[in-house]
C-alpha cells in the first residue's frame, strides 16, 4: 500500500457534480482531489447515454458554476455538445481526477479529526489500494449511480435479450423486432420513440401516474416559478398539458398525478416526462402502452391486465439509485437507509465531521451548482472562521 495522501478535500465522483464541485474549490484555491471509478469524467454523459439525448431543459437552467454555455448554442443542447462542455469545464478549472480509482472505504476518525479513504487503482499502473486523509468528504456519486432493474418473476430465463437503459444507445439493432421498455420517465419514452424510428415494433410499460409535457411547456414553467407561487405555475402547465395532449387516461391509460408536475416533484423527487414524439406514436397506435409486468416465461411477458405478448427485447428504464452505502462507514445524519439525504432541499448537502453530498437534491444540474457552491463556500468558511 503507498504512502497516505494527506489533502484538504477528497471528492468522490468524477460526474457534473464532482467536476463543479472541484472547480469550485479550485475557484476558490482549496486544494482538492477528485476519485472517479472510471476511465472518463462523466461517463454516464460519455459511456452510458443514449444518442439522440438533449439537455431537457433550457441552457440557462443547466449550466455549472462560473462558466455560462455559449450564447450561440441552441436552447436545448445535445449530448455530444454538452460533453464538450464538460471537457472544456475540465480543463478552464485545472480539474485532474484520478481515474480508475474504485473507492472501498470512507470513515471518521474522530482521533485526528479527519476522514479516511482507501480506493483501489485500478489503472494499468496500479499498485493495489491508496490511502487519503482528508479535512473534507465530498460525496459525489449522486443518484444515477447504479441502474435499477425490478425483479420480475422469470427475468432470468427470458429467451430474449435485456438491459437497462443505460447500456442503449440507439434502435438500430433492434429495426424489425419486438421491443418492450419499462418505465415511462425521459429516458423511457425517448428509447420508446427512438426504437419505433429505427423500426421496431415498440411497445411500452407505464405502471404509475405521470405528468407528461413538452419541452417548451416545461421552459415557460421555470420561467414562471421565478415570479409566482409553485401551485399557479401547476395549474398554468397541467391546462397547456391537457390542451397538448388531451385526456391521456381516457384515450392511452395514461393518468396524470394528483398534484401539479412541479410540487409532485418537490414532493416525490419525480421529474415531469418531456415528450420528444412518443406521445404522437402512442395516439396513432404506433407505441403500445401495456400496464405493469407480473411474469415473464420464456419470450412471453404477462401484464396487469392478464394479457400476453411475445418480445424479442426488454429496455428498463426504471432509474437508477445511489451506492453510497457501498463504501461509506457512517454518515447517518447526512444519508438515510437507501443513501439519500435526510434532509429536505435546500437542507441536504450537509452533514457532520465535515462531510458533504452534491446531487442528491432531485434538481439536475440546477441543483448540483446550488449544492456544489455551497459547500465550496461552507468550506472556505470554516477556514475563515478561526481567524
Amino acid at each position: 500500500m503507498e504512502p497516505i495522501k494527506e489533502v484538504t478535500v477528497v471528492i468522490v465522483g468524477a460526474g457534473p457534480a464532482g467536476l463543479a464541485t472541484s472547480a469550485c474549490l479550485n475557484y476558490a484555491r482549496v486544494s482538492n482531489i477528485v476519485l472517479e471509478r472510471e476511465n472518463v469524467c462523466a461517463s454516464l454523459w460519455k459511456n452510458r447515454a443514449y444518442d439522440r439525448l438533449k439537455l431537457h431543459l433550457g441552457k440557462e437552467f443547466c449550466n455549472l458554476p462560473h462558466m455560462p454555455f455559449p450564447s450561440d448554442w441552441p436552447r436545448f443542447i445535445p449530448r455530444k455538445d454538452f460533453v464538450n462542455y464538460l471537457d472544456n469545464y475540465t480543463s478552464s478549472f485545472n480539474i485532474e481526477p484520478y481515474y480508475m480509482r474504485t473507492v472501498l472505504s470512507a470513515s471518521y476518525d474522530p482521533t485526528y479529526e479527519k476522514w479516511h479513504i482507501v480506493a483501489r487503482n485500478d489503472s494499468s499502473k496500479g499498485q493495489g489500494c491508496e490511502t487519503y486523509c482528508a479535512k473534507f468528504l465530498v460525496v459525489a456519486t449522486g443518484e444515477n449511480s447504479e441502474g435499477v432493474i425490478p425483479n420480475v418473476p422469470g427475468l432470468n430465463g427470458f429467451s430474449g435479450e435485456w438491459m437497462h437503459s443505460n447500456a442503449y444507445t440507439n434502435g438500430q439493432m433492434f429495426a424489425g423486432k419486438d421491443v418492450l421498455v419499462v418505465g415511462c420517465g425521459n429516458s423511457g419514452m425517448e428509447i420508446a420513440y427512438d426504437l419505433w424510428n429505427y423500426g421496431a415494433n415498440t411497445s411500452i410499460v407505464i405502471r404509475s401516474p405521470v405528468h407528461v409535457l413538452t419541452k417548451d411547456i416545461v421552459y415557460l414553467g421555470m420561467k414562471l416559478l421565478k415570479y409566482l407561487p409553485t401551485f399557479i405555475v401547476d395549474e398554468i402547465v397541467v391546462l397547456f398539458s391537457k390542451l397538448k395532449f388531451r385526456n391521456m387516461a381516457k384515450n392511452y391509460g395514461i393518468e396524470r398525478p394528483k398534484q401539479g408536475p412541479f410540487s409532485f416533484k418537490e414532493a416525490t423527487g419525480r421529474t415531469p416526462t418531456i415528450d420528444v414524439g412518443a406521445m404522437d406514436k402512442i395516439k396513432e397506435g404506433k407505441i403500445t402502452v401495456l400496464p405493469a409486468m407480473t411474469k415473464i416465461e420464456d419470450d412471453i411477458v404477462k401484464f396487469e391486465d392478464g394479457k400476453t405478448a411475445r418480445f424479442d427485447a426488454i429496455i428498463f428504464a426504471c432509474g437508477y439509485r445511489s451506492t453510497v452505502w457501498n463504501w461509506l462507514k457512517g454518515g447517518e445524519d447526512l444519508f438515510n437507509p437507501k443513501g439519500m439525504p435526510r434532509g429536505r432541499f435546500p437542507n441536504h448537502w450537509k452533514g457532520k465531521n465535515g462531510l458533504y453530498g452534491v446531487g442528491f437534491a432531485g434538481r439536475g444540474l440546477a441543483g448540483i451548482s446550488r449544492d456544489a457552491m455551497n459547500i465550496a463556500n461552507d468550506i472556505v468558511s470554516s477556514f475563515t472562521s478561526k481567524y
